[in-house]
């Protein structure tokens, strides 16, 4: 993008972002980054988001992918074919990228400038924690956190260590989505009342499903202690697909790994897609940094979706409300807006727009991608800042354990705590097995 057109975008995504003023602090750079200079990135997690990211990157003139991890070798080998072929074709020297196996190998170079973690969820927190202690900033994968409580370190450590992160929540910065949710922040839709949105299903819910039990081989080449990490589950299921033979001509995996649907390794659609919507639904309420006060599993007495109510009375509800699959549905007192990635329609033509078409893949586009380099580059907070993915994370999570449960829920969003309730409070989190419970330190 020329840097007026990045202006131009980012001033759209941000007008709609609020967020406490100390999240809006310039963070210092350990050193000073010219505005001319390379950011030099390394990528943690080398799966099929890995390589969606890598395209949009690596294909920026200020950016240089120097190293790569992962505890998979398929994946590693793969990742370093991609990037030694790009820079060997534009005549660098040194094209081979370095690669790890441990993260901490990558986070201990200290001509990293920044990584793009997009690791399995319960690796989230304690990576992105370790990248700031290290000052790297942070490009980190959606949901940002697998539990409540890793999302409250990661904040405390953004902040204590001065680090840049951005969540990928990049429909923030997708025009359909700026578009629907300044027209709910400006008024032109009225006053708000309500909320629909559809996260998808499998296996006939949101919720993750009980997890398979049947033990298989592990894959050749992957280290599934290291992908366990703070996991107390041993046994080698279908969480983690053995890829080799679910690549495509172009090396690329044909399914998303299995282990984003079960418990305990997954948060199923309410994460997958949840982190998406319902990122969204709270930004065009301007609910950012906060969050409902209330929310009720499906099918407890006359509610039969997932609902949620806010202080000021809007309900949310999660649902199918057209045939486009997932996506948003806001009502207010003049009407109504809905929008899917590349579509928007509307009950009146005056608060619709074109949406632009756009051969590229959605995770690939580099608008989203492109306020985080500046956001690096600025040491100015970007649009999703570490706040903003919390609040929006801990939306998918109470809903969880509102499922888990089967009873209503009273959340306090200002001190992140259910309500005189130890039960629920004690699904905020998990225990770490041994040798990996110091991860979340701050």
């Amino acid at each position: 993008m020329e840097r007026r057109d990045f202006l131009k975008a980012s001033a759209l995504g941000l007008a709609g972002t609020m967020v406490a003023p100390s999240a809006m602090m310039a963070a210092t750079p350990k050193k000073k980054t010219a505005a001319n200079d390379k950011i030099r990135l390394g990528f943690i997690g080398l799966g099929q988001q890995a390589n969606y990211l890598l395209s949009s990157f690596i294909n920026m003139e200020d950016v240089l992918v120097v190293a790569g991890c992962d505890v998979y070798d398929i994946k590693r080998d793969r990742f370093e074919n991609i990037v030694t072929k790009y820079y060997q074709e534009k005549g660098l020297k040194k094209a081979a990228p370095a690669m790890y196996v441990d993260y901490n190998d990558l986070l201990a170079r200290e001509d990293i400038d920044a990584v793009v973690i997009a690791t399995p969820d319960h690796w989230h927190a304690a990576i992105a924690i370790a990248a700031c202690k290290a000052g790297k900033d942070v490009y980190l994968e959606k949901p940002m956190t697998l539990t409540i409580y890793e999302g409250q370190q990661l904040v405390k450590a953004v902040r204590k260590y001065n680090r840049i992160l951005q969540v990928g929540s990049q429909q923030r910065s997708s025009e359909e989505f700026i578009h629907a949710a300044n027209m709910a922040r400006e008024g032109e839709l009225g006053q708000i009342r309500k909320v629909e949105l559809f996260v998808g299903r499998w296996d006939g819910q949101p919720f993750p499903v009980k997890c398979p039990r049947q033990k298989e081989a592990v894959p050749a080449g992957l280290d599934w202690e290291r992908w366990l990490g703070p996991l107390a589950e041993s046994d080698y299921v279908y969480y983690y697909p053995d890829i080799d033979p679910l690549l495509n001509e172009n090396g690329n995996e044909n399914c998303w790994g299995a282990w984003r649907w079960y418990k305990k390794t997954g948060g199923g659609y309410m994460t997958d897609w949840g982190a998406h919507m319902f990122d969204i639904v709270q930004w065009a309420l301007g609910k950012d940094g906060s969050g409902p006060t209330e929310v009720i599993p499906p099918g407890y007495s006359f509610y039969k979706n997932l609902t949620y109510k806010y202080d000021n009375g809007v309900v949310v509800e999660e649902t199918t409300f057209d045939d486009k699959g997932q996506g948003v549905k806001i009502y207010g007192d003049e009407g109504w807006i809905a929008v899917h990635r590349g579509n928007l329609y509307a009950s009146d033509p005056k608060f619709e727009m074109k949406v632009t078409d756009n051969s590229v893949p959605f995770e690939a586009r580099a608008g989203h991608h492109r306020v985080f380099i500046e956001s690096v580059k600025s040491r100015i907070d970007p649009n999703v800042p570490v706040e903003v993915g919390h609040s929006s994370c801990n939306m998918c999570n109470i809903g969880i354990i509102a499922g888990e449960l089967g009873r209503p829920l009273v959340w306090n969003p200002i001190v992140q705590k259910f309500m005189h309730d130890d039960e629920a409070n004690a699904l905020k989190h998990y225990d770490y097995r041994e040798g990996y419970k110091n991860l979340l330190d701050v």
